[in-house]
């Protein structure tokens, strides 16, 4: 049992020892003493995590709660001090049930990891422990089942739910050659995969990772209420010396403390908080801390990554143009042919290409590939060359000032493949979507050339680019921000992106595929491939920061009417002392609405 518990239970158990004591037995006396020892033994134990609190330069609300326990047990009023203590432990349980309840989302990750792998061992399946897969191991992946580790199917069909893991709802179709990640939970057919990875360093395990280390952040946020600490306390010690001044009666500094209890300012921030990152993670976004929700809140600029953030990392045919003499048909299926050999990165583009328009493939005879200029083989009795233009011909070529693949036939110029790097169809959307929240300064940082860099800019709406740019030159241009850029937010997907993601105030990585490094240098981390999560983790920080505040203004405002109202004396202590119990429900309830994506 924690500590929080033992406080709630030890306060009821006092409570209901005092009661019977007066009212069964009645000895006022021994239930005033059991009472107050209680009430000095907690105010001694806050005074200390207080001086604390001080030490470390911050002010708190502690101060209020002290006092009011310790004025109403020295004014006699013992039942009301009870009330408050009741009031305080009860809290601090409620907070802590709050917080659990919210994080629910979260804790489903690690109370889910898978454990168990079926290992085939030519007709036999074993099972082991997923520590003991090794990468190239077959698996098997059973009905219902979740897969261990990140691997590539290689027989059967089935679709997985990947909505732990990215906050997609819809099931995802897999086939032979589709990449798995583990943790997804398999459909109704039994599929095989090879492992690609071991189990700790799948994507399942990276995200068990970042979830315990969002747990083992505190959230900076979570004082809030400290900055509102000293104007409320001052009001406060105002309110309950002007009542006692007036009316010469000291019970009145009682019931003024009673109902300044601190407890909604102390609530309000964690629980919106937690709700607010339990929110994100619902909708495929890790946050680690509170502190990155107040920062991305007030970010002014926003700096992307071009490869693999704005744009797919994948590279597309944007065009083909065959040359006079040569019919579009034959250049597509004699270059895709051929290509089906080769190990280059720009071969499959070319091979999907023909494949979408349902183009046959032809038998290739002795196929050779050189390196770093292409591929050549016999296609029908004709010699077929594919790759750089001075490799597939001697004519005169058109030059094009792009990712290009050039297509000969018998030394004679077929025609040249135009690939481009896709822009996310989402892209554009949510460049325009982030500026209505406010950010000024949208740019974007990319190591491709600059008639690249500013086409792919101008077609998304961003304000800046940056081409040419090393990591190196990715962390300069980040530091030398004006300051009225700051906050910052970097979002990038890769290795090179991570000196400038752990640089920048915020850190938003574009996790889907596992980009480890990335991930673990930023803040958040988008586990969907949809770059409009990064407005979504914009919008919901900015709702969470709307919430907080409004709970915490909403406890202190019904705590200054109350105050006043006590100051006539028109409330009694221990009616006060309820009442507090009732802006604390009300504080909480409304900080828990940073969960609701209806916001």
């Amino acid at each position: 049992m924690n500590s929080n518990k033992i406080k709630l239970y030890g306060t009821l158990t006092i409570g209901v020892i005092a009661f019977i004591l007066q009212f069964a037995f009645h000895q006022a006396f021994a239930a005033q003493l059991i009472i107050s020892v209680l009430g000095t033994i907690l105010a001694l134990i806050m005074f200390v995590d207080m001086i604390k609190v001080l030490r470390s330069g911050n002010f708190g609300v502690d101060l209020l709660a002290i006092t009011a326990i310790v004025a109403t047990i020295a004014l006699g009023e013992y039942w009301a001090g009870w009330i408050v203590l009741l009031m305080l432990t009860g809290g601090d349980t409620l907070e802590e049930y709050a917080a659990n309840k919210a994080k629910s989302e979260l804790k489903s990750l690690l109370d889910n990891s898978p454990s168990k792998a079926h290992v085939m061992k030519g007709e036999n399946v074993q099972d082991i422990d997923i520590d003991e897969v090794k990468v190239g191991d077959d698996l098997l992946i059973r009905p219902k089942e979740q897969v261990p580790v990140d691997g590539v199917v290689f027989e059967g069909k089935s679709n997985v739910d990947e909505s732990s893991l990215t906050g997609e709802s819809v099931p995802v179709d897999v086939s032979e050659g589709s990449h798995v990640m583990s943790g997804s939970i398999n459909g109704e057919f039994p599929f095989q995969m090879k492992a690609e990875k071991v189990a700790s360093e799948s994507e399942y395990q990276a995200i068990v990772k970042l979830v315990k280390e969002s747990e083992s952040h505190p959230a900076h946020f979570v004082r809030l209420a400290d900055r509102y600490a000293v104007p409320f306390t001052i009001i406060a010690y105002i309110i309950a010396g002007l009542a006692w001044y007036i009316s010469k009666d000291p019970i009145r500094i009682a019931q003024v403390l009673v109902v300044a209890s601190p407890c909604p300012l102390i609530l309000a921030a964690p629980i919106a908080f937690v709700s607010g990152m339990s929110r994100s993670s619902r909708n495929g976004i890790i946050v680690k801390s509170g502190t990155a929700l107040e920062k991305i809140s007030a970010a002014k600029t926003m700096a992307f990554d071009k490869t693999g953030t704005i744009t797919r990392g994948k590279l597309v045919v944007q065009n083909v143009k065959t040359a006079d003499g040569f019919k579009p048909e034959d250049v597509y299926a004699y270059a895709a042919s051929l290509e089906q050999s080769s190990s280059h990165v720009m071969a499959q583009t070319i091979v999907d290409f023909a494949v979408n328009r349902n183009i046959r493939m032809k038998d290739v005879e002795n196929a050779q590939e050189v390196t770093a200029e292409g591929i050549k083989g016999i296609i029908d009795n004709h010699e077929i060359r594919v790759g750089n233009p001075e490799f597939v011909t001697k004519d005169n070529v058109e030059k094009i000032n792009s990712s290009t693949v050039y297509v000969s036939v018998d030394g004679k110029y077929a025609g040249v493949y135009t690939l481009v790097d896709q822009i996310r169809p989402e892209a554009k959307e949510t460049i325009s979507r982030l500026k209505t929240f406010g950010f000024k300064n949208i740019l974007m940082i990319s190591g491709d050339k600059k008639e690249t860099t500013d086409a792919v800019a101008s077609q998304v709406g961003i304000t800046k680019a940056y081409p040419s740019s090393l990591p190196a030159d990715k962390v300069k241009i980040i530091q030398n921000l004006p300051k009225d850029y700051h906050p910052t937010i970097m979002v990038g997907d890769g290795v090179n992106d991570a000196p400038a993601l752990a640089l920048a105030d915020v850190g938003i990585a574009m996790g889907y595929k596992g980009a480890n490094a990335a991930s673990e240098s930023a803040d958040a981390v988008v586990l969907k491939d949809d770059l409009s999560k990064v407005g979504d983790v914009a919008k919901i920080s900015d709702d969470t920061l709307r919430v907080a505040k409004q709970a915490v203004m909403i406890g202190i405002l019904i705590c200054i009417i109350l105050m006043i109202v006590a100051g006539f004396g028109l409330i009694p202590t221990i009616i006060g002392a309820m009442l507090q119990e009732v802006v604390d429900t009300v504080t909480i309830l409304y900080a828990l609405r940073a969960k609701s994506d209806k916001l």
